[in-house]
């Protein structure tokens, strides 16, 4: 009989649902270009299926039980893409909310926004300040959408908050902690990821999450983001249960 290590005996239990599931996933969507392209597609087909994931991967969520879902929608490297494209990733985020908001908010889903709002049509603005004002006591599911948004801005951004705090005589030098520049980023009062995924077989963060993910467990998959659904994010959470996080401490098992 073929002996089952203990490595087979955690991923057969993350499967079964033998674990709790991550508190909050994150997930760079990548590939609608490609996807598209291996079809003989445009581009902006890509990005409309690319939607078809993101509500299957939210209904997957609160089915799982999952608090945290943040999804990679807009980098602020995004705008050096051309201009046809920007403005069918804009008009896919206006009737993504005008189409599924009501759904969303009768699910219990709570709509977060993080990145800068410059740039963005004022249209858009107002359409996600209404999803956030609608939402902003449902408790089912947290919905966090990083748009127009960049982790290296927003390390900087909260880094001017606290200076100007030290300027006005209202925080000290000393005061300036890692918990105190976590409170003032965008993410302020969310969890850290758990769990990262991204899609398309890339293996890097692309200005995603940085000061968050320090200690976040990577899924990297061979899918392009159209394909992803809920047998994806399953995987994925199993690969994530099967490791052992450790937050820079000793293995359970060593007794070094």
């Amino acid at each position: 009989m073929t002996e089952t290590s203990p490595q087979q005996v955690r991923i057969a239990r993350a499967c079964d649902g033998a674990d709790e599931p991550p508190r909050h996933v994150a997930i760079i969507m990548d590939g609608n270009g490609r996807w598209a392209a291996a079809r003989g597609m445009p581009r902006a087909l890509g990005h409309r299926q690319g939607v078809e994931a993101v509500r299957k991967t939210v209904r997957a969520a609160i089915e799982l039980g999952i608090a945290y879902l943040t999804i990679y929608s807009f980098s602020s490297e995004n705008w050096t893409r051309p201009a046809d494209e920007i403005d069918d990733l804009m008009g896919l985020m206006k009737r993504f909310i005008r189409r599924d908001m009501a759904e969303l908010h009768k699910a219990g889903v709570k709509i977060a926004v993080i990145g800068e709002r410059e740039q963005v049509d004022p249209e858009l603005m107002l359409l996600i300040d209404e999803a956030r004002a609608l939402t902003a006591n449902n408790t089912t599911l947290t919905l966090v959408v990083a748009f127009n948004y960049g982790s290296r801005a927003e390390i900087a951004k909260a880094a001017r908050r606290l200076a100007a705090e030290v300027a006005e005589g209202k925080l000290a030098p000393a005061e300036i902690t890692v918990e105190a520049l976590g409170r003032a980023l965008d993410t302020g009062g969310i969890p850290d990821p758990d769990l990262l995924v991204r899609t398309s077989g890339e293996m890097r963060l692309s200005n995603f999450l940085l000061w968050q993910a320090a200690y976040t467990e990577f899924v990297f998959l061979d899918v392009y983001w159209p394909e992803f659904g809920r047998p994806e994010l399953e995987h994925a959470i199993a690969t994530y249960r099967a490791r052992e996080r450790r937050f820079g401490g000793l293995n359970r098992r060593s007794t070094a």
